[in-house]
């Protein structure tokens, strides 16, 4: 096992021993009846200054067009989370399972339009190749774990949805080439995961 693995997976552990911390969550939420069950693959890169895989998903697409995303999807019928993780990461970003090591999944999320997402946490090697699906993934890239899970670096924001004012976290992150502009489900999960691991603690 690697230094990595053995941190997360003790950290992860510790944090699930407790009470689960305050979510972020859209009110819009209480509104359905019927969720959808989804799962994402939280991928940390095991190097020296681990990171976390993210993509954004191609304007044309129908749902969350253009926005930062983990890869991930709905869960088929005889699936488990981690099973639908898997599968998602390697339809969207040719990511193998065997390259996979899994830690476990973290606590559910729900969102406001209508997906009870299960993030799957886990470990994948730092030379990984990356192969992404051009109809689901418009470009990826690795934000560092000690940025991204840096509760410093998360911001609350509020927007009017309607009648009602919705509170978000985003986090905005800069690789010299352009803003990765994280929000919404993804910036909640990543501030969640954040409380959980206790990274900069």
């Amino acid at each position: 096992m690697s230094a990595l693995f053995d941190d997360v997976s003790r950290r992860f552990a510790a944090g699930h021993a407790t009470a689960p911390p305050d979510m972020w969550t859209d009110p819009r939420i209480h509104d359905i009846e019927r969720f959808t069950p989804a799962a994402v693959l939280i991928a940390i890169t095991d190097r020296e200054c681990p990171g976390i895989l993210l993509l954004h998903r191609p304007s044309t697409m129908r749902a969350h067009p253009g926005q930062i995303a983990f890869p991930g999807g709905r869960i088929d019928a005889g699936e488990n989370p981690v099973q639908a993780a898997l599968r998602e990461a390697n339809e969207e970003l040719g990511i193998r399972s065997e390259d996979v090591r899994v830690i476990g999944s973290s606590d559910l999320y729900r969102t406001g339009s209508g997906y009870e997402i299960t993030p799957v946490v886990a470990v994948i090697r730092a030379d990984i190749d990356i192969h992404p699906n051009p109809a689901e993934v418009a470009q990826w890239f690795e934000v560092p774990v000690d940025f991204v899970l840096n509760p410093a670096n998360h911001r609350t924001r509020t927007l009017d949805y309607e009648d009602r004012k919705i509170s978000f976290v985003e986090i905005i992150w800069n690789d010299t080439r352009q803003d990765h502009i994280i929000w919404g489900v993804t910036g909640a999960i990543l501030h969640n995961l954040a409380n959980r691991l206790n990274w900069h603690d």
